[in-house]
């Protein structure tokens, strides 16, 4: 590409960390690319591939080792400021000033750029516009949900009109409506003002609507190109395969996905199991695999070839999670040996169960459950009841309240009113004793970030109650299970591997519960399959999994869904119920949006009526 016509050029471009123990962590290694103007671009790889590196490579907060990085013909690493004089970089923590006004927020990004008076009137309406601010400009940020940060982020990025954007993960944490609105925001810049974006990116179908895509594997290239092109890899192997009488989705996922000889990925899809198979993979094996479930093929997309070129390049830690499930489901340390894919266990050890509960009881009893904050109401007469062994889903939009639902089923936080019983314990008279039987897997990193693995390990296990020889056993357990190496510092671990140490840590104690709040937030595919594989079989093992999550995809994983949204549960059942209550929605991404319009919009109707 001509030099000129390309917003990014970078030859043989290196950038490496120092690492604990004095050896160098090479975070970008040679790689030689180019992004033209005017367009826009994903980076996609997993955790720890180089994508947050490279965009702060590009935005001259980092140097390079070596090589050579021309951004809008400037080289960056001679002359930085004049790079970002010109460029508006959005990171993943933006740095919102939560006490004041959105407004204030505004006022004072556009004088740190230095945006004259004059032109702030246009730009600040077009971006309140643009993202739906307008009648916020005086809530404090601290106030705004989720998603309304993050467009407050962007419109903050967005005060000056830039030559390039770079956003790194934009809608990570976000619910779809709120995602949807990030992107069309995004793409109107792209399309009215040919604005040149670069996007990082976990969601497959986001990249699918770039012009172009780069996929990079531990600071490397692996392979760019336009989506559909890419797609191409995968052409051939893509299947659909419905399961038998008897065998529900997720179980068949679980066991494609560890038969990785024969099958690159599988998902569970509107009850039936979207999958990839090797190459090498005859029709023969494949029908022995499927044990009697018909396939299908269907057409290949963009997440297919991802796939597929991680799996082909894949070292193997990154599936060490998948590796060890075997472990999970046994409770042996030992179970699955070293560089050896694990078969989904179907016969775990029953698990003990809470004194009083008896084998019909659910795990959890919520019975018009009421929070308030003051005149603010967060969770609104919530009823719903959760079977033991059930993996059961609470989904909604940023601020519907499930992370306060959760809190209170995890006795954090007391009720305002209603009944709520977790394990066979009334959590208004048993809290404590009610905890001993939950693991808690909080939204954000909670754990410390100065400490090792082991030492955080050792930490919440002692918390638990956990002493001597059986602390250690059980610390050494989820260290293989999860693929964690236990000298490593916390706060330095990708974001996937703070997601495992987490799990783990609430895993040390062998719970009959496990809340998991958005657990696989930003983390990417491959993490995920490996992430809800072991999910699958502690499910398999009789735990009982609630789990919140804004990938809609994986509430396919679920038994049973609640979509939530302003504290009120306003759908609830199997997802394939779920779905056909949406209007016969082909997948959970069109439900969950389809739903909650139809909840606000009601909610709008009785406003007005009641005015």
């Amino acid at each position: 590409m001509n030099e000129a016509a390309a917003t990014v050029v970078a030859e043989g471009l290196r950038k490496g960390f120092a690492a604990p123990g004095g050896q160098a962590v090479q975070a970008i290694d040679d790689i030689t690319l180019s992004v033209r103007a005017g367009e826009l671009t994903a980076l996609v790889g997993p955790d720890g591939s180089g994508k947050t590196t490279l965009l702060r490579l590009i935005a001259g907060l980092l140097k390079p080792d070596a090589g050579r990085l021309l951004v809008l013909g400037i080289d960056v690493a001679a002359d930085p400021q004049a790079v970002q004089n010109r460029i508006s970089y959005m990171p993943q923590r933006f740095g919102l000033y939560e006490d004041l006004s959105v407004q204030e927020n505004l006022d004072l990004y556009a004088d740190l750029h230095g945006v004259p008076p004059a032109a702030r009137r246009e730009r600040f309406a077009r971006m309140l516009a643009m993202t739906d601010l307008a009648p916020f400009t005086a809530r404090p940020a601290g106030k705004l949900s989720g998603g309304m940060k993050q467009k407050l982020g962007l419109a903050c990025t967005l005060v000056r009109s830039p030559d390039l954007l770079l956003l790194d993960e934009p809608s990570v944490g976000v619910d779809p409506l709120s995602r949807r609105e990030l992107w069309k925001i995004v793409q109107q810049l792209v399309e009215a003002e040919h604005l040149s974006v670069i996007v990082s990116t976990a969601y497959m179908d986001e990249a699918e609507r770039c012009a172009r895509v780069f996929v990079m594997q531990r600071g490397q290239l692996l392979a760019d190109g336009a989506p559909a092109a890419l797609s191409e890899r995968a052409r051939g192997l893509t299947y659909t395969a419905t399961p038998t009488a008897g065998v529900i989705a997720r179980d068949l996922q679980a066991r494609l996905i560890d038969a990785r000889e024969l099958i690159v990925d599988a998902v569970p899809e509107a009850g039936a199991v979207r999958f990839i198979a090797q190459p090498q993979a005859g029709d023969e094996a494949l029908d022995a695999l499927l044990q009697g479930a018909p396939r299908q093929r269907r057409p290949e997309e963009f997440e297919d070839a991802f796939m597929m070129l991680l799996r082909q390049h894949q070292v193997g830690d990154a599936g060490a999670a998948v590796a060890a499930v075997a472990a999970v489901t046994a409770g042996k340390a030992g179970a699955a040996g070293a560089g050896r894919e694990a078969p989904a266990a179907a016969a775990a050890a029953p698990r003990p169960r809470a004194a009083g509960a008896g084998p019909a009881a659910p795990a959890i009893v919520v019975r018009d459950l009421v929070r308030k904050f003051g005149d603010f109401t967060a969770v609104a007469s919530t009823s719903f009841e959760v079977r033991r062994g059930e993996i059961f889903g609470l989904l909604g939009p940023n601020g519907a309240g499930k992370t306060t639902t959760f809190r209170m089923l995890c006795g954090l936080l007391p009720a305002t009113s209603g009944q709520l019983e977790v394990a066979g314990l009334n959590l208004r008279h048993a809290r404590a004793q009610a905890r001993a039987h939950i693991g808690y897997v909080a939204q954000k990193f909670a754990l410390y970030g100065n400490l090792s693995v082991r030492e955080n390990l050792a930490f919440f296990g002692g918390a638990y109650g956990l002493r001597g020889h059986a602390l250690r056993q059980r610390m050494a357990t989820v260290e293989q299970q999860f693929g964690l190496d236990p000298s490593a510092r916390s706060g330095e671990l990708p974001a996937g591997y703070k997601q495992r140490l987490a799990m783990a840590a609430g895993l040390l104690h062998e719970p009959d519960i496990l809340f998991l709040d958005e657990p696989t937030s930003g983390i990417d595919p491959l993490a995920r399959r490996a992430f809800w594989r072991t999910i699958t079989a502690l499910a398999q093992g009789g735990v009982t999994v609630i789990v919140t999550t804004h990938f809609m995809e994986e509430a396919e994983y679920c038994d049973r869904i609640a979509i939530q949204d302003a504290g009120r549960v306003l759908a609830l059942g199997t997802p394939q119920q779920v779905r056909q209550l949406a209007g016969g929605a082909v997948d959970m991404n069109g439900a969950f949006i389809a739903i909650v319009e139809q909840g606000r919009a009601q909610a709008a109707r009785r406003a007005e009526v009641a005015a």
